[in-house]
Formats: structure tokens, sequence, C-alpha cells
């Protein structure tokens, strides 16, 4: 994901130093796309009045952003982070406040959409943070996104996000039962999905993981193993709200992709979850 948003800012036109944990990796992607490779964190923040994460966890970002050898250690006063991870509010808050003691500025913006939109530009960017600041990264975004939108203050991107995947996660799995009956009673499954795409049974999920199902091929758009992270931070978000009892859907999803992860498929394409709604029939 940070690859392909990082080259449409570059043709966008925005002059970048980039970082990758794997240096290999960073000087191949700043050979095709004209870029200075840092050798850490810090030397990002020493050289860039933005700094923008795109990793996998809060512990990532904070590494990156706070550690010994992350940005914050040379970052200038003024300058700002903009993480597009997906981490929770919780984390975005609490990092948040640590840059805000050394005077640097923080946007929480995680994407929707995936490797394709990505590829192309079209993310939905939802941000939190103060108002100028969105302001100040709004170019940034509207090189990496179709749809961006400021949705409140720091956290709430993130909220958002979470609140979006828990939804997509558990849609994905009501799919899952339906193809598994429609299966099972022997349909032309092809037909049952052109059926509901015709009527209230259409959604973006059926769009993109009924083929892989009926197909029981999972090639990774987004990782399981992400997935079920995104859900386990929604249900730990809820829980601190006083809701755990109340998304019971979500916690029937998370069940059902942490199965999906114990058997091996974390780092498939999350429509295999279809593999544990079958098996367990």
């Amino acid at each position: 994901m940070g690859s392909r948003m990082a080259a449409n800012l570059r043709r966008a036109g925005f002059e970048l130093v980039v970082w990758n944990r794997t240096t290999e990796t960073a000087e191949r992607w700043a050979a095709e796309h004209g870029a200075e490779v840092a050798p850490s964190p810090a030397a990002v923040g020493e050289g860039c009045e933005t700094v923008i994460t795109m990793v996998v966890d809060g512990p990532q970002v904070e590494a990156v952003l706070l550690g010994d050898d992350g940005v914050a250690r040379t970052a200038r006063p003024g300058s700002m982070c903009v993480d597009m991870s997906t981490i929770g509010r919780s984390w975005a808050r609490r990092i948040s406040a640590a840059l805000a003691e050394r005077e640097l500025s923080f946007v929480d913006a995680p994407v929707t959409g995936s490797a394709p939109k990505a590829e192309d530009g079209t993310l939905t960017i939802m941000a939190g943070g103060e108002p100028a600041d969105f302001e100040r990264a709004r170019p940034l975004f509207e090189a990496m996104g179709d749809l961006v939108l400021h949705v409140g203050p720091v956290g709430d991107g993130q909220m958002v996000k979470l609140i979006n995947n828990a939804v997509a996660a558990s849609n994905a799995a009501v799919l899952a039962q339906g193809l598994l009956l429609a299966r099972r009673s022997e349909l032309d499954l092809e037909k049952v999905v052109d059926v509901m795409a015709a009527g209230a049974g259409g959604s973006v999920m059926l769009a993109l993981k009924s083929q892989p199902m009926i197909d029981r091929d999972y090639p990774a758009l987004f990782k399981l193993q992400h997935m079920l992270k995104d859900v386990r931070l929604c249900l730990q978000e809820a829980e601190e709200l006083g809701l755990g009892d109340a998304v019971d859907y979500f916690t029937e999803t998370e069940r059902i992709l942490a199965e999906a992860e114990r058997r091996g498929l974390g780092e498939r394409d999350f429509a295999a979850l279809y593999e544990v709604v079958a098996e367990r029939a």
C-alpha cells in the first residue's frame, strides 16, 4: 500500500525522502520513481516537514515516530506527522500526545480501498486532527485519494476506519454463508451472484469477494491477518465504550477470522474466511 501511495505522490510532483525496514526495497523503489533514500526514520524527520507513515500496527508507528532512531528525534518543531496505517483510536491519541510534547502535529488518516485503489490514487481517506493540519495535508491526500474527508479530532479517522472494516468483514462472513448454502443446494453460483448483485443482496463485498469464494482461490488484495487485526481493534474500542455485548456480529466475525489465521490463511485475502465457514458445516 505505502509504495503505491508514494508513487502517486511522486506523479503529483512531490519530492520524497523514503525509508523502509528493508533497505533494498526502498532503493529499488527510489530508483524506479525518483526519490532520496534515508538510512533511518530520524533521517526522514530531519529532511522533511511532513512525514507519512504506512505500516502495520500501533507499535510499529510508535517505533518509527518515537523510537530511539525515530522521526521525532530530529524533526523540527512545527513539522507534521501523518499516519495512514490502521492502528486504533487509542494508539493514535497516545502517539499524538507524545508528538505534541515535542511541538510536532499529528493527523491520523487511515485509508480504505485496498491495493487496486492505492495503485490508481482513488483511495478513501478519513482524517482525524486539527482542521488546520488537515488542510495542510490535503494536497498530499488528494494525490492519493478520491474521497478525502476530515472526520473529527485525532483518533476519529481510526474509529471510522475500524467500523468500516468490521462491517466489511462481517458482510464477507455472511456472504460466505450464503454461497455455502447455494453450493450445497447445487445451484449455479454465478447466477446466484447475478441475482444478488441486482437486488438488495448486492454489496461491495459481493463484487469483490464472491468470485474468490466460488473459486476457493484467495490472492491477497487485503490480507486476512490484517483484517483480523482491524476487527480486534474495533472490538477493543467497543469494550472501552461499554458496547462489547452489543457488537456480537463483529465478535463472531473475529472468531471466524482467527480460526482462518490458525489454519494458515493469514497471508491470503480475507475472503479465505469462506474455508472456515465451509469447514464448520
